[in-house]
C-alpha cells in the first residue's frame, strides 16, 4: 500500500470506507479487538483474592510465577537480573527459576507471609523490567496461585498480550475443571478484566509454582 501522504482523495475515500464496513460488521457479529495489556491490571488481583475468600473460601497460597521465552543476548540478560534482585530484594520473598522444557523460563515468587499485594508487586516488577527493555513480546502470562477448601489449587492467569485473565483449574494429570472454572469467571469477574474467547483458556499444566 502507498504511505498515507501519497494517496488520492478517492483512494483515500474507498479505505475510509472500508474501515467503516469493518467496523460495522465488528459491531454486528459481536467482535471486539483485544484489550491492550495493562500491566497495572494485576494490582486489581488482591480485591479478586478478597471475594475469592469471602464468595467460595478459596485463599491465596502467596505463590506466583512469570512465563517468558528465553533470548539470547546481555540486554536481555541483565533485563532479567533486574528483575531477580528487585525482588530478592525483599527478605519475604524468595524467587526461584524453572525452564519448563517448552522454550520458556519461570520466575516463581513465594511470599512467606502469603501476602497477595506484596506478591502482585514483585510479580508486576518482572513484568516491567522486561517490558522496559522491549522485551514485551516475550513475556507469556503471570499466574497468582489460590487453593480451594478441597485442597485443588486454582491459578489465576494473566495474559500478557491479551491484557485480560482467566483461571486454571487442573484435576489430575492433563485434567482441567472447566465447570469449575466457569464457576469462578462469575466470580473473578467482579474485580478482574476476564478473557472472554474461552479457547484463550489455555491449560498449564503443572505450571511451576502450582503445587506449593
Amino acid at each position: 500500500m502507498a504511505p498515507l501522504h501519497l494517496l488520492t482523495p478517492a483512494r483515500s475515500a474507498v479505505l475510509d470506507m472500508k474501515a467503516s464496513a469493518m467496523g460495522f460488521l465488528d459491531a454486528l457479529f459481536g467482535r471486539s479487538k483485544p484489550k491492550e495489556p495493562n500491566l497495572d491490571d494485576l494490582f486489581a488481583v488482591p480485591s479478586a483474592a478478597l471475594t475469592l475468600e469471602a464468595r467460595s473460601g478459596i485463599t491465596p497460597t502467596g505463590v506466583g510465577a512469570v512465563a517468558f521465552r528465553e533470548v539470547e543476548g546481555g540486554a536481555f540478560d541483565r533485563a532479567e537480573q533486574e528483575s531477580r534482585a528487585l525482588i530478592a530484594a525483599d527478605p519475604n520473598t524468595d524467587v526461584t527459576q524453572v525452564n519448563d522444557g517448552f522454550g520458556y523460563t519461570w520466575q516463581v515468587v513465594e511470599q512467606q507471609a502469603a501476602s497477595t499485594s506484596d506478591l502482585v508487586t514483585s510479580l508486576h516488577a518482572v513484568n516491567a523490567a522486561l517490558e522496559s527493555q522491549g522485551f514485551g513480546p516475550m513475556l507469556l502470562c503471570s499466574n497468582v496461585y489460590f487453593r480451594a477448601p478441597d485442597g485443588r489449587t486454582i491459578a489465576v492467569v494473566y495474559l500478557y498480550k491479551r491484557g485480560t485473565f482467566y483461571p486454571f483449574v487442573q484435576r489430575g494429570r492433563h485434567q482441567r475443571d472447566s465447570p469449575f472454572e466457569i464457576q469462578l469467571r462469575g466470580v473473578l469477574d467482579e474485580d478482574l478484566p476476564v478473557e472472554e474467547d474461552m479457547t484463550k483458556w489455555s491449560p498449564l499444566w503443572d505450571a511451576p509454582g502450582m503445587d506449593r
